[in-house]
């Protein structure tokens, strides 16, 4: 058998949430069966080692993928002419994208319509682009996986699959993340907020992440506490932030905000594992891949009540309407007075929460349904 994997998520440059689910699920994959020809489709810059299997051949192929424009060529052009080549049994996608001219068995990783609900936060080339193309990459797919049960019910709502052909497949946890000791938790705040307790953020500073409101209510938090707690916020900058600049900046609390941009593995562990709480409350998510590394970390969570989250928390989070700022504000101020041993119950049951979720088990999943559609 051989398989085709479309990897151009992983185009020099660091991880980011679908970048760690394709390594680690497809990298489990090629390990787990030996016998099966793996070939990669990768940029031609392409230099890592995810994937150095014995049965695995890089493809790296031409044009860049960096536009609309290029992903139709590369889709339409490229990939059918490499798959007519190759002959493989399935070709899959870990980005979503399909080629809809190729007659090859396909199936994508879809692992949320974002741009369907708010196509606004996206730009208007893409915007015009996955609003066109995912719903005919949805109906040509042999099969679709995603990562979530809301994930799965919003592909059938919006592209009308079948329920018995997307296979929820679930996320892992990156085991980067463990529980720190006393004088760990210390070099954390040391470190990111300067030497105070501190919430903690980590995503990319885009739209549907709900930075803005979380700064408003981290403002409110301090004006209700009268605290020395601090908010850390970690992740790229994306989009237009100016509403956020403009709250940073307009806030008495300013100093109290600290920006620490996109944070290497071993920063993160340590800013995950150091912070007092997880502020993670955005507005859409697949999954929600900070909530179980918190979990792993034994960090307390405030998350959101919409999409995806509470499927991912279950009872081992506080919940608050992303929407409402005054509820996020309560969300902290709960954490912060820590009534009735709430911290201690939340880290307890979010052990036991974290146990739902393996790459070892996304990994199986992800190759069942893989074998399915080989198997058709």
């Amino acid at each position: 058998m051989t398989i085709a994997i479309n990897c151009w998520v992983l185009r020099q440059k660091k991880l980011d949430g679908i970048g760690f689910f394709t390594v680690n699920t497809i990298s489990r994959i090629i390990r787990n069966n030996p016998d099966v020809k793996f070939v990669i489709l990768c940029d031609k810059n392409y230099k890592e080692n995810y994937f150095d299997f014995e049965n695995v051949i890089h493809k790296r192929v031409f044009p860049p993928y960096r536009h609309p424009l290029l992903y139709f060529i590369f889709l339409e052009f490229v990939v059918p002419f490499v798959l007519r080549k190759l002959k493989p049994d399935v070709f899959v996608s870990a980005e979503g994208f399909l080629s809809l001219s190729s007659n090859c068995k396909q199936l994508p990783v879809i692992y949320d319509l974002n741009f369907e609900h708010f196509p606004e936060n996206l730009a208007l080339k893409n915007r015009i682009y996955f609003k066109f193309f995912f719903k005919r990459f949805a109906k040509k797919a042999k099969r679709i996986a995603t990562i979530s049960e809301y994930s799965k019910k919003d592909i059938i709502d919006f592209y009308g699959i079948a329920e018995n052909n997307i296979d929820n497949v679930s996320c892992g946890i990156n085991s980067d993340f463990k529980s720190l000791n006393h004088e760990e938790r210390n070099q954390a705040k040391g470190k990111f907020s300067e030497g105070k307790p501190y919430f903690f953020f980590i995503g990319s500073v885009h739209p549907r992440k709900n930075v803005n409101r979380l700064l408003q209510a981290f403002i409110k938090f301090k004006e209700k506490t009268d605290s020395d707690f601090n908010l850390v916020i970690g992740g790229s900058m994306m989009w237009n932030n100016s509403d956020i600049i403009k709250t940073y900046e307009s806030s008495k609390y300013k100093n109290n905000i600290k920006f620490v941009g996109r944070l290497s593995n071993e920063d993160l562990k340590l800013a995950l594992g150091g912070a007092y709480a997880l502020a993670f409350v955005p507005v859409f998510e697949g999954f929600g891949l900070p909530i179980v590394e918190a979990f792993e970390a034994n960090v307390p969570v405030l998350t959101s009540n919409v999409t995806s989250l509470p499927e991912v928390a279950g009872d081992a989070a506080i919940y608050a309407n992303p929407f409402k700022v005054d509820e996020i504000t309560d969300g902290l101020v709960q954490l912060y007075k820590n009534e009735n041993g709430l911290i201690d119950d939340l880290i307890s049951k979010g052990r036991i929460q974290k146990n739902k979720f393996s790459w070892e088990k996304t990994a199986s999943l992800l190759w069942d349904s893989i074998s399915k559609v080989a198997n058709e």
